[in-house]
């Protein structure tokens, strides 16, 4: 038991403490958890963050350029393999055998090889998911395969070509392909390569290359055009151009929660740069390239015109020291164990191999930039970022793949279902000292509790438990979630004398 001139003074929270000091089941302070409510007062704080920290996920996974998730599945990872494999780390564990080798297709040299992988969003019915890679010609495919009997393995043999691209030079193959909230495959290709867009493939809409372009795969092979696509009808514009004027749009994504865009286009000799695109935009923007470079001129290299352009939301020079060269993105983090991050956007460099975040609005533009570098074991990535179905981060390092998560006092909190008995872990606590659960239901604040020399980072937090951690620095509380918490977020945040956790979100299934 723990003594009640020892808990902290929450603002007349003496009904949530009692409930800990009084051991009471969990069952039942779940259930109370309504009345510890609306005790408290509460300063938003949108912009706050925890440092990050990383940890091995697994390793043995070849030249590692892509990590990704197939719809509906957590227990799955999908890295892609430069040199022509697909692995799967499940629940942990990377399967010994891939789940796709084309490496007799290509050959995973500079800047050719695998290059991409989506997961059709019906993969769970129909199967599908889609392969960007340059073949041994060294031209760019998309194609199409379908999941075997075993779900761990493809069906090599039901490849599908859907698109195919002449490419003039070695380098610059884009290769990202994502589907959108709209259904639609987008394909995002270089310019072609060499340097300075020599045929100025970019700004001439009647070639596929320097595009994002955008495909109905579900109409018929190899794809249909969507009749929203902004340049159908216009002789001057290929009707599968979604946007112009990319230089190497390495990596972009969809903000899962608002569909917004991020592209990160990687610039020439100067600048670096992320584009940004608004989930209600129809489409049709030109972004610039080779006419300018980032926001400024390029060819011509002094007074070039820019109207009409997409200007980039946010860029960097390139240095030497640290040395820059080439953005890599690209994700928006939306995961439950950092709840404080929500909505920020991640980017690295292949380079420097730093790793930044900003978050961005339309009418505040980019603020709360953050470089993550120098927080404990970050480093970035020299090839992708990417999620899991949970929208948690991940880094792609050679044939390693890590996974961003908090520094310090670390709570792990399980997927919870009501009436399911399991258990919310804490590590790195301060040994033999009390842990404290606190809680809310309405979302992430800003609450100091003096007492302990620290900021609760919840909006009316409460009290949902205390324990003491062991002599490992870990704490563990036993939870069975009540059915009235059906369908409701929780937010958890652990707590001792001078720390806190991380703050998690879980909906209860």
């Amino acid at each position: 038991m723990v003594p009640a001139v020892l808990l902290p003074n929450f603002q007349e929270s003496g009904i949530c403490f009692l409930l800990s000091a009084m051991k009471i089941t969990p069952q039942f302070v779940l259930r109370s958890l309504a009345i510890c409510m609306g005790l408290f007062s509460f300063t938003n704080n949108a912009e706050a963050q925890v440092p990050l920290d990383t940890e091995v996920v697994a390793t043995g996974l070849g030249s590692s350029l892509l990590v990704t998730y197939a719809p509906g599945d957590r227990d799955r990872l999908f890295v892609v393999d430069q040199n022509g494999r697909i692995y799967i780390v499940k629940n942990g564990v990377k399967l010994a055998t891939p789940y796709l080798d084309i490496t007799g297709l290509t050959n995973g040299s500079g800047e050719r090889g695998l290059l991409g992988l989506a997961f059709h969003p019906d993969y769970a019915t129909n199967g599908w998911f889609y392969v960007n890679y340059t073949n041994n010609a060294g031209d760019t495919r998309v194609d199409r395969y379908t999941v075997s009997a075993n779900p761990d393995l493809a069906n090599v043999s039901s490849q599908a070509n859907v698109l195919g691209i002449s490419q003039p030079f070695s380098n610059h193959n884009g290769g990202c392909i994502r589907f959108g909230p709209d259904g639609y495959l987008y394909v995002g290709t270089g310019d072609g390569g060499s340097a300075g867009d020599p045929g100025n493939r970019a700004q001439n809409g009647l070639n596929l290359l320097g595009k994002m372009l955008r495909l109905d795969v579900d109409n018929g092979l190899p794809y249909s055009i969507p009749a929203s696509n902004p340049f159908v009808g216009n002789g001057s514009v290929a009707d599968e151009v979604w946007a112009l004027g990319l230089r190497n749009p390495w990596r972009f994504n969809f903000d899962r929660e608002t569909g917004d865009l991020y592209i990160a286009d990687v610039g020439q000799n100067a600048w670096e740069y992320v584009h940004f695109q608004a989930a209600s935009s129809p489409g049709g923007e030109n972004y610039g390239w080779r006419i300018i470079e980032g926001n400024h001129c390029f060819n011509p290299s002094s007074g070039c015109n820019m109207a009409g352009l997409e200007l980039p939301i946010y860029e960097y020079g390139h240095s030497f020291n640290p040395f820059r060269c080439a953005i890599i993105g690209s994700e928006t983090y939306r995961g439950r164990s950092m709840s404080t991050m929500q909505g920020r956007y991640f980017f690295t460099d292949s380079c420097s191999i730093e790793l930044w975040s900003f978050r961005y609005n339309q009418a505040g533009g980019v603020t709360n930039f953050t470089d993550h570098t120098n927080q404990s074991g970050i480093v970035g990535s020299g090839s992708s970022l990417g999620t899991d179905m949970d929208g948690e981060l991940y880094i792609c390092r050679g044939s390693t793949l890590l996974r961003v998560v908090p520094e310090g006092m670390y709570l792990k909190v399980p997927h919870l279902f009501t009436g399911v008995a399991d258990t919310i872990e804490v590590a790195r606590c301060t040994a033999s000292q009390t842990v404290f659960l606190a809680f809310s239901l309405s979302g992430v604040g800003m609450f100091p509790v003096g007492q302990l020399g620290v900021t609760v980072m919840l909006d009316s937090p409460a009290l949902a438990a205390t324990t003491t951690a062991n002599a490992a620095g870990k704490a563990s509380f036993p939870i069975v979630p009540p059915g009235s918490l059906f369908g409701r977020t929780v937010w958890l945040e652990a707590v001792q004398n001078g720390k806190v956790s991380n703050v998690t979100m879980e909906v209860v299934e």
